[in-house]
């Protein structure tokens, strides 16, 4: 799967956020640290979905645009 997700530079290094994925954002002091830690947090915010979702009448279909 592929995210868009938008890089900030600020005093601490870099915040990142998946605008897809509303509160799911994360930090790291470089670029490439931040990356990383976005795809982490991509992973559990997926995975609290599913857990959220189990055991309702709930299913994903994929659209195209």
């Amino acid at each position: 799967m592929e995210y868009l997700v938008q890089l900030e530079k600020n005093e601490e290094g870099y915040s990142v956020s998946c605008p897809g994925l509303p509160g799911c954002w994360s930090q790291g002091n470089t670029k490439e640290e931040s990356l990383e830690n976005i795809k982490d947090a991509i992973h559990a915010y997926n995975e609290t979905i599913k857990e959220i979702t189990k055991n309702k009448d709930t299913y994903f279909v994929k659209v195209t645009i």
